[in-house]
């Protein structure tokens, strides 16, 4: 998995959004910051899941959160997804890997016994000081925004 741990420094990165703005990690000091990483825009599973994020981003949003959704997608692919499903969580694009190895999620994955590297589906809680607060690796696509979303909570309580 990551090789982050809970308390670690989060790798700071900028990136550009869908709506051609740049996301800088370190630019969020003071607010909690919730980031996940998916593999492709469009397909089954990571459909199903920035729908999730995007349902439940005002209550993210209501807890003082930032919410951002992180693919290799390019943000020509990002906008035709947002549009196509009407997504509400900022995208942003990282064809190069920079956030996506840095957070350590870029690994050799199996599929169908044939081995490629690959994006391993992840979530992470930033603290308002920069450091990670909680890493919730995506077992289970369905029901992972609200997971994600329920560790808030447990992360804004126990401050």
């Amino acid at each position: 998995m990551t090789h982050l741990n809970q308390g670690d420094p989060a790798p700071d990165f900028t990136l550009t959004r869908d709506d051609g703005s740049s996301f800088t990690l370190s630019a969020q000091r003071g607010k909690r910051v919730v980031i996940y990483f998916y593999p492709e825009d469009d397909s089954g599973g990571c459909t199903d899941e920035n729908i999730e994020f995007s349902d439940l981003s005002p209550d993210f949003a209501a807890r003082g959160a930032v919410l951002v959704g992180v693919s290799p997608d390019d943000i020509a692919s990002h906008q035709k997804f947002r549009a196509k499903y009407g997504l509400k969580v900022p995208l942003a694009a990282d064809p190069d890997h920079l956030a996506i190895e840095g957070f350590g999620l870029w690994q050799l994955k199996k599929l169908y016994g044939r081995e490629f590297m690959g994006l391993i589906r992840t979530s992470f809680i930033i603290g308002e000081d920069g450091r990670v607060e909680r890493i919730i690796r995506a077992t289970r696509i369905k029901g992972h925004a609200a997971k994600m979303l329920a560790a808030l909570d447990e992360v804004i309580a126990a401050a």
